[in-house]
């Protein structure tokens, strides 16, 4: 009788490890999955950074040519502003414009 109970406890304490080595087995997995899911997210929301990094860098260089061209447009009204004040330059009228035109020559009619 006292070998039956004895067989009996061995035999609830060797199911209690088998149990307790599942479980942790299944934690281990568990575990290395949520890795893999962690490493596949920080990849996709690094490609998506470099992506935002990249159109950020487009824009700047984007309205650093718009600032350049708004310099260049403001500098040919500010020439002509100082050529009519400084200068006293004006357009001519009809009456005061010449218009030249040049011969055409056979090599041009082709």
């Amino acid at each position: 009788m006292k070998t039956e109970v004895i067989a009996k406890k061995t035999e609830k304490k060797a199911m209690k490890k088998i149990i307790t080595y599942i479980v942790l087995l299944i934690l281990v997995f568990v575990s290395a999955i949520m890795v893999v899911f962690q490493v596949f997210e920080y990849r996709h929301d690094y490609r998506e950074l470099s992506s935002f990094t990249r159109e950020k860098d487009d824009l700047n260089a984007e309205w650093g040519r718009l600032l350049i061209e708004q310099q260049t447009f403001g500098a040919t009204a500010q020439i002509g502003t100082r050529a009519v004040t400084q200068l006293r330059m004006y357009s001519p009228p009809a009456g005061q414009t010449v218009v030249i035109s040049l011969p055409i020559t056979s090599e041009d009619k082709k």
